[in-house]
């Protein structure tokens, strides 16, 4: 596993307590950015270090680079369909242009447009942004948000062949380490070291909320 990791409760430490951010393992041309499925997809997808088979091109995907939010969404790679995790190594500059492209998928004043331009866009925008409360290994809702992002038509065509450098599976980690949350022995919890993300645009960043 390429993965790097470092303890739960050190990372904590660190991490903004509220406030939007993009939590994330990253360098200069990746991010790690997650997904679960059925065995069926996961392992072509590995195989083939691209998405295809059974994944469908015609519906949105939907790719979370936060580690924690992923295994809230999943349930730890427990619930149906979602047991194959996968971590994908994902050109940084592809995930940029995603967020340039991006509308938020509910309409809120901030965006300081009026709802019918906004219903305009999302028609239009094949790229959808969404903040939602980031969780605890437990599941708890936290102050901070956290981000994903859906893909359809070029950018999901794009993604699923173009973009990716490397599929790792990570399922048997995600088992692993869910153990220690189920034994609530979170000092032994080792997770994907991630930091916040910020993008030399600062136009970007405004359209992001980033704190």
């Amino acid at each position: 596993m390429k993965l790097k990791l470092k303890s739960y409760k050190q990372q904590l430490q660190d991490w903004p307590q509220k406030g939007y951010h993009i939590m994330a393992q990253y360098d200069d041309e990746k991010i790690i950015v997650y997904q679960s499925y059925r065995k069926e997809i996961g392992e072509f997808a590995l195989k083939n270090q691209y998405f295809g088979g059974a994944f469908s091109l015609e519906r949105m995907t939907w790719i979370k680079p936060n580690f924690l939010w992923m295994m809230y969404r999943n349930g730890w790679g427990r619930k149906d369909g979602q047991e194959y995790v996968l971590a994908i190594h994902l050109k940084i500059d592809a995930f940029k242009k995603y967020l340039e492209n991006a509308v938020y998928s509910s309409y809120n004043e901030r965006l300081e447009l009026s709802k019918e331009e906004w219903q305009e866009q999302v028609k239009e925008s094949s790229v959808r942004l969404q903040w939602d409360p980031d969780h605890d290994p437990f599941g708890n809702k936290l102050e901070r948000k956290a981000i994903q992002i859906g893909l359809r038509n070029d950018f999901i065509r794009s993604f699923a062949h173009e973009d990716i450098i490397l599929i790792e599976n990570i399922s048997d980690f995600v088992k692993e380490q869910y153990q220690f949350v189920l034994e609530d022995d979170l000092g032994k919890l080792v997770l994907p070291e991630e930091k916040q993300l910020l993008f030399d645009d600062e136009n970007l960043n405004k359209k992001l909320r980033l704190n």
